[in-house]
């Protein structure tokens, strides 16, 4: 009999000040049935022949479903000037409208709010701006991912896919984890009803790759 494959789950590689944090999720999405892909675990998988960029991205590709995690640190660029991977990591998963969760640090909310009063709203606003080095928010980009993932530039009519849960605490995180991916079966059944196609391809491209 063909072997029953597990959904996988990416999360996302921003890793600076939650490494506790995502130590908890691999734990849990680990014991609720998925197979977890989480670059601080080494678990992503990775070919030689990419840069760690590229593998990542490759990940957000081919996986299941994928958690992200946007915190008041930005994370580092595939160059100087180029955005965060674990930005470009979301940025894919929103463009191949991948079945999805997504955390945002309650600093990163209460920041929008508050440049948002004081006249400097969206990226374009915040332009102006400059951070020193070791602020609360070390980049005002993980705003714009914030934006992006509530899908903050559409109608609202449009919006499909926009739940982004906020968390002050490793307990709020892991709760909505929990909440969101505890039901392993009826979470299979949505990603086959919702998502055969993209779900059709990924697994091909596994395949591929168990036979090469």
């Amino acid at each position: 009999m063909k072997e029953h494959k597990k959904l996988t789950i990416m999360v996302s590689s921003t890793v600076y000040g939650i490494e506790e944090l995502l130590d908890r999720i691999y734990t849990l999405l680990t014991a609720f049935g998925y197979d977890v892909w989480m670059s601080h675990r080494g678990t992503v998988p990775v070919f030689s022949s990419r840069s760690a960029f590229e593998n990542c991205i490759a990940a957000v590709d081919d996986c299941d479903l994928f958690l992200g995690l946007i915190t008041p640190h930005y994370g580092s660029g595939k160059d100087g000037d180029g955005l965060s991977i674990t930005h470009q990591e979301l940025k894919k998963a929103i463009v191949l409208n991948k079945p999805r969760g997504l955390l945002v640090h309650d600093h990163v909310v209460f920041a929008r709010s508050l440049l948002c009063h004081l006249g400097y709203g969206g990226a374009a606003g915040r332009g102006e701006l400059s951070l020193e080095k070791n602020q609360i928010l070390d980049d005002l980009r993980v705003i714009d991912m914030y934006e992006e993932a509530i899908l903050s530039e559409r109608p609202l009519r449009d919006r499909q896919g926009n739940w982004v849960q906020k968390f002050r605490s490793d307990g709020d995180a892991a709760l909505f984890a929990t909440a969101q991916f505890s039901r392993y079966q009826e979470v299979e059944v949505f990603v086959k009803e919702n998502f055969r196609d993209s779900a059709h391809v990924s697994r091909t491209i596994q395949d591929r790759r168990g036979r090469s």
